[in-house]
């Protein structure tokens, strides 16, 4: 039975990078967001009942992200509604991915593990982390957005500090190096506790 390991950390902390690294390490690793825009693309799993919630994201058989986006940030209520129908669909993309993969560590990349409650099917949780300065300057180096709304964003999510409290292993994505040298440590622990159980 494979052990599921849940990878979390809010925006800028170095995520992807780090489960490139568990990948690396041969890991099989499921990433939410992916998820996300296989279920909004032509002939997605959640296309048609967007299509009916918010006719305007609608675009050319698929969602349009952009246009979603917007309409989220001119009605409160639309977040709710949008969440009601991809968490369910996310939920059921993870499941199938768990069944049907052979590796021993499986690693689950999602941003709001915490928020969503999907740290309960994990057996053990990762946050990836740096100072909120490292954070800031380098969501900002993408150029993808203002300093207001990479606020907005991180405003929103569970402060840092929480997470790395609730998880099981913290690691810190200064240099590469580091992060690589902290990744096959956090898998050395969970292969050893494999081979004890």
């Amino acid at each position: 039975m494979s052990f599921k390991l849940g990878l979390t950390g809010s925006i800028g902390m170095g995520k992807s990078t780090t489960a490139q690294m568990f990948a690396d390490a041969g890991c099989a690793v499921w990433d939410a967001d992916e998820a996300v825009h296989r279920l909004y693309a032509k002939g997605g799993a959640a296309v048609g009942q967007i299509a009916r919630a918010f006719p305007n994201a609608f675009v050319d058989g698929a969602v349009d992200r952009g246009v979603l986006r917007d309409l989220i940030s001119a009605n409160a209520k639309a977040i709710d509604q949008l969440e009601a129908i991809v968490h369910p669909l996310v939920r059921g993309d993870r499941a199938s991915f768990a069944t049907q993969s052979k590796a021993d560590v499986l690693v689950f990349d999602v941003p709001l593990l915490f928020e969503t409650g999907a740290d309960a099917e994990m057996d053990a949780v990762a946050c990836v982390s740096v100072s909120p300065e490292l954070q800031e300057k380098r969501v900002l180096a993408r150029n993808t957005m203002t300093r207001a709304q990479f606020l907005a964003i991180r405003d929103k999510q569970m402060p840092n500090e929480e997470k790395c409290a609730r998880s099981d292993f913290v690691i810190t994505t200064e240099s590469l190096e580091d992060t690589r040298a902290q990744v096959h440590a956090v898998l050395e622990q969970i292969r050893g506790k494999m081979a004890d159980a």
